[in-house]
């Protein structure tokens, strides 16, 4: 006796490169496709879920992009090191020798990093770091995600550091960041971050398609030419001659007999003579001050979305926590809670994240750590009143959701609706 045969149900299968206008693709493999098309040739990493796949997406698309078509010769070199400390050092001195270079981490790699990272800094030397955050402090959850790496990586070293962090809220903008870090770190002569977590580094999400200006080049910032060395350019390796703190500097091979030395600012006088005296020492860390103060006019600015009714309260969120908050806006809204929003970017904060604050009696702080760090980096950095700035803390290791921030947000509006004027709210 034959089967009863069932009635096809009408579904066809056909291979597709977009949903909609829309792509499927993950943070890490995006990102590593962005340090390709950044001009990165040198990626040097040791192996750290969740950052390993965009150490071996870069790998991939080189395979395929920078190789010479003529001799078929590799025009990149890829090392997987021995431990991290290997790995920074490594991406150190391909940044001084000319090479974009990048690393792929998460926190227990910059741990590890920490020092060279001082050291990159104070020899100002281009460095980009992919740190791909995951949950927990030390050994941590490999295999949860959270936003808790801001700190260690704002101040990495071991005092008088602060640290470029771009802040991408999805694979589209992993891969404009990723290639932004590049000309920022060559720009700035100084160790950037790009701070993705697992969420978006490992998870698979639909976003933007991505866009490339092939009129775009590489900015490398001042860098002396072999004719400038030769007509005698005032060059100090630590001397800021236009004032935006950034120093000129050389490419090894540039010139015979000029230039191209390595050494660390914080033993040396503008025109890197050795010194350990005060006033010079002062020099370069207020130097380097200034050009914090540069970087925030060059890195990635917020994104500012006004709610549709006036209100004294906002909220500020970043990265991977953007389209739950996105949705939570509108629920608030549909709940007649109205709150403009600012998206960061980027670290340093320009000037318009404390203008922002300033206008709002209170702003909430969505973040998915335990210590409330951006929030920290926020009255540290801007020196705002504590009291202006409320918590909203995320961190089991899973995807902040839109049913969580909208939750928090309405206890905290209830709360402060009873409380008198500006009284301090606690979580």
């Amino acid at each position: 006796m034959q089967p009863p045969r069932h009635p096809g149900i009408g579904l066809k299968v056909r291979r597709a490169d977009t949903v909609g206008d829309r792509i499927f693709v993950d943070g890490n493999s995006a990102a590593a496709l962005g340090a390709v098309y950044g001009g990165a040739t040198v990626c040097a990493w040791y192996p750290l879920t969740p950052s390993t796949s965009a150490a071996e997406a870069f790998t991939s698309y080189c395979k395929r992009l920078r190789h010479d078509p003529e001799t078929g010769e590799a025009r990149y070199a890829i090392v997987q090191a021995e431990d991290e400390i290997a790995a920074i050092g490594i991406v150190t001195g391909a940044g001084w020798n000319g090479a974009r270079a990048f690393t792929a981490t998460s926190g227990p790699g910059v741990s590890l990093m920490t020092e060279i990272i001082g050291l990159a800094y104070f020899a100002e030397i281009p460095v980009t770091i992919i740190n791909v955050q995951r949950g927990g402090p030390s050994t941590g959850m490999p295999t949860r995600t959270q936003q808790a790496d801001l700190l260690a990586c704002a101040y990495a070293s071991h005092g008088d550091t602060k640290h470029v962090m771009l802040l991408p809220q999805d694979p589209a903008e992993c891969f404009e960041h990723a290639a932004t870090a590049l000309d920022l770190a060559d720009r700035l002569q100084t160790p950037v971050f790009v701070m993705t977590d697992l969420d978006i580094g490992m998870n698979q999400r639909l976003c933007r398609p991505f866009a490339w200006d092939d009129a775009r080049r590489m900015d490398r910032g001042k860098v002396l030419s072999a004719e400038q060395l030769e007509a005698g350019f005032d060059f100090g390796r630590y001397k800021d001659v236009d004032g935006d703190g950034i120093p000129w500097r050389t490419l090894p091979g540039t010139h015979p007999s000029k230039g191209s030395y390595f050494t660390r600012g914080t033993t040396r006088n503008p025109y890197a003579v050795y010194s350990e005296a005060g006033p010079d020492y002062i020099y370069n860390v207020q130097r380097l001050l200034k050009k914090f103060e540069t970087a925030a006019t060059l890195v990635p600015q917020p994104e500012l979305r006004p709610a549709e009714k006036k209100t004294r309260l906002g909220v500020i969120y970043f990265g991977s926590t953007t389209p739950a908050m996105e949705e939570a806006l509108a629920r608030l809204a549909a709940q007649g809670i109205f709150l403009d929003a600012m998206r960061l970017k980027a670290f340093p904060f320009p000037q318009s994240v404390a203008d922002f604050i300033a206008e709002h009696d209170h702003v909430f702080v969505v973040e998915q750590n335990r210590d409330a760090q951006m929030r920290s980096l926020l009255v540290n950095e801007l020196e705002i009143d504590p009291e202006r700035l409320v918590k909203v803390l995320h961190y089991d290791g899973t995807p902040i959701t839109a049913r969580f921030i909208t939750e928090a947000i309405i206890d905290h509006v209830h709360a402060l609706a009873v409380a008198p004027r500006r009284e301090r709210i606690t979580t």
